[in-house]
């Protein structure tokens, strides 16, 4: 039914880690989305809306508008300067042209067109939601919610360093993010995604037929350097439609600034006066792979 209907806008640093064209293959597919847009951030964003815009043309979706942003952090150096996963782009169709930086703008103009309605799905460095947050303060409070892949809050998983990647990366985005207060904010960590993982054999199965073939190809530049893909970025997107596939705790999620080595470190604090945030603690692995490809396999 048409009320049951979500818009989402979707800020991805696709082309890098392949979690974030399985995120897209989903909303794709997800007849409750409304997708109102996708915006790329950190390096070659441009690049990146043309991998966007392949996923989109594969799964029939010229409608999706596109906009590159924030090719760099704000004040700390790039640490994901390349797209391992454009080589695909000369085996399908996709725009080659896209305006630079004006994926700020776009978030805003869309945002201030639904107030209360939107919510914001960033699964990569947080520089274009910081600066959208920095530019329109008011912007935060006009979302319905924001749901994003970053940090590690409650207990590392074995084989994780102190902080996690999209945090890290723009540190200084990351602490506009987690300072600002949109109605709802709901975190995915590393805590419940490393949860989330499936061999390359199995995953090459999965991704090998209809519009999901893309994303199968995408994953090859991926496999080279790992044997599995860890879902980090699906299980942020499937927290907007599905409930209870995540256990939340309330607290309060501040970002280290101070420290050289651990710049961009989430610290949750569940007992602090103010929380505002909800993240995640626990996850239900099979009820997640079980949606999620219950809901790709319709395309």
């Amino acid at each position: 039914m048409a009320e049951d209907r979500v818009p989402v806008l979707f800020d991805t640093d696709i082309g890098s880690d392949i979690d974030d064209a399985v995120a897209l293959a989903y909303l794709l597919s997800q007849t409750r989305c409304e997708l109102l847009g996708i915006t790329t951030v950190t390096g070659q964003p441009v690049v990146r809306a043309q991998l966007a815009d392949a996923i989109c043309q594969a799964f029939g979706r010229k409608d999706v508008p596109i906009h590159s942003g924030a090719g760099k952090p704000m004040l700390v150096s790039q640490r994901q300067p390349e797209v391992p996963q454009r080589t695909v782009l000369a085996r399908y169709s996709h725009r080659e042209s896209f305006p630079a930086n004006v994926a700020v703008d776009f978030m805003r103009q869309t945002i201030r067109s639904r107030p209360g309605e939107i919510t914001l799905l960033t699964v990569g460095p947080l520089t274009n939601a910081g600066l959208l947050f920095a530019l329109d303060p008011e912007i935060p409070a006009l979302l319905k919610q924001h749901v994003m892949m970053a940090g590690v809050y409650v207990a590392r998983p074995p084989g994780c360093g102190l902080t996690e990647w999209n945090a890290v990366c723009d540190p200084h985005a990351s602490a506009i993010v987690f300072a600002a207060r949109p109605p709802a904010v709901r975190c995915v960590g590393l805590e419940v995604t490393t949860r989330c993982e499936m061999p390359a054999d199995e995953f090459r199965k999965r991704f090998s037929e209809g519009p999901r073939k893309i994303v199968g190809e995408m994953a090859e530049e991926w496999f080279k350097g790992r044997p599995v893909v860890t879902f980090h970025d699906p299980l942020a997107a499937v927290d907007v439609f599905q409930p209870g596939i995540l256990t939340h705790q309330s607290g309060l999620v501040e970002v280290e600034l101070e420290s050289t080595r651990l710049k961009g470190l989430t610290h949750f604090r569940p007992n602090a006066s103010e929380r505002p945030h909800q993240v995640a603690v626990d996850v239900k692995p099979e009820a997640f792979f079980e949606h999620y490809f219950k809901v790709v396999q319709r395309a």
